[in-house]
């Protein structure tokens, strides 16, 4: 059951943030929340029983002024948080996940999936990656693919592992929600069509990541990411405006309370502006479409620890809050 206690401090930055939750046996809807736990129903608000957080998203240039003053109304319609079941805060219509964008990340997962017969020293190898790294940043290649929306669920909902995954991973992920239509947009013109950001960990199966039976096909991102729930999203999306500098954002993911992720997104080889830029560069964005930015080191791989069964994954994000998901395996139900 999704239901986050009475916080002890400001939720997230800024003066407010969107959310879907429902009560008890109620219906989802879309709601503003105040950094003090306070919580309007925007149905109410906005006159309308079938908003949504994502219909929200597609006028953000008209609906933002109005949340604006809605946050600073304090009117009798506000609730207190605790109770409320907090949902993934959007459905959006494509995922695009980025690969790759950590530096020291990727340098880790280089040394850890050695190739059959590769017996080179673990040193010549993490100098392989740097280089590959460097040569990246130069060429200015993001790698960006598909991932889909049934994958997401809440940001406390438990994450089912399947039978046959044979080694999933955490990877937790700064996600940029687009606010606007975005077809071949520039890197400079890209913040703008970002209406906010929030949290996404955006789980693997390290196992099926890379075709055994036909290697020359290569990776296999349906069967390694897409299961039901393995992108535990939210909990707020929060405006891009009250995030200072998205480039200077600490991510924390902790596992049974031991730290396992800490970075900044300083060690993003391409920032969110580019990854936005890029793959608008092919595909229409669309409003609520979510670009997951990548992630930093400290994964399963690196620790030699997968995910099992009774693990609790606590993953934060500077001004985004946090989310706190348990795994339970497929057999276990």
């Amino acid at each position: 059951m999704s239901v986050i206690p009475e916080p002890s401090s400001a939720l997230f930055a800024g003066p407010f943030a969107l959310g879907t939750l429902s009560a008890p046996d109620g219906p989802p809807f879309p709601a503003l929340v105040t950094p003090d736990a306070q919580v309007l129903d925007l149905r109410v608000a906005f006159g309308d029983e079938r908003l949504t957080t994502r219909n929200l998203l597609e006028t953000w240039e008209s609906a933002l002024p109005r949340l604006r003053a809605l946050a600073g109304d304090s009117g009798p319609d506000r609730k207190r948080l605790a109770g409320f079941r907090v949902h993934a805060p959007v459905t959006p219509r494509q995922v695009f996940q980025s690969g790759a964008n950590y530096r020291q990340h990727v340098i880790d997962l280089h040394v850890a999936h050695r190739a059959p017969g590769d017996g080179r020293p673990e040193e010549e190898r993490r100098a392989e990656a740097a280089d590959i790294m460097d040569r990246r940043a130069s060429d200015d290649l993001p790698y960006v693919f598909i991932g889909l929306p049934s994958a997401i669920t809440g940001p406390h909902d438990d994450v089912v592992l399947p039978a046959w995954a044979e080694k999933p991973d955490w990877e937790l992920e700064l996600a940029a929600v687009v606010g606007r239509p975005a077809h071949r947009v520039s890197v400079d013109e890209a913040p703008a069509y970002i209406a906010g950001y929030t949290i996404a960990n955006d789980l693997t199966d390290r196992a099926t990541v890379f075709r055994r039976d036909m290697p020359q096909i290569g990776t296999d991102w349906l069967r390694s990411k897409n299961a039901p729930g393995f992108t535990p999203l939210g909990p707020w999306i929060v405006p891009s405006k009250s995030i200072a500098d998205p480039g200077d954002l600490r991510l924390t993911l902790k596992l049974n309370g031991q730290t396992m992720q800490d970075e900044t997104t300083k060690d993003m080889i391409f920032n969110v502006a580019r990854m936005v830029a890029y793959a608008s560069e092919s595909a229409r964005l669309l409003p609520g479409d979510l670009v997951l930015t990548g992630s930093p080191a400290g994964n399963g791989m690196h620790w030699g620890r997968l995910l099992r069964d009774g693990d609790v994954m606590d993953g934060a994000i500077t001004g985004l809050g946090a989310q706190r998901t348990r795994c339970v395996a497929e057999t276990a139900q």
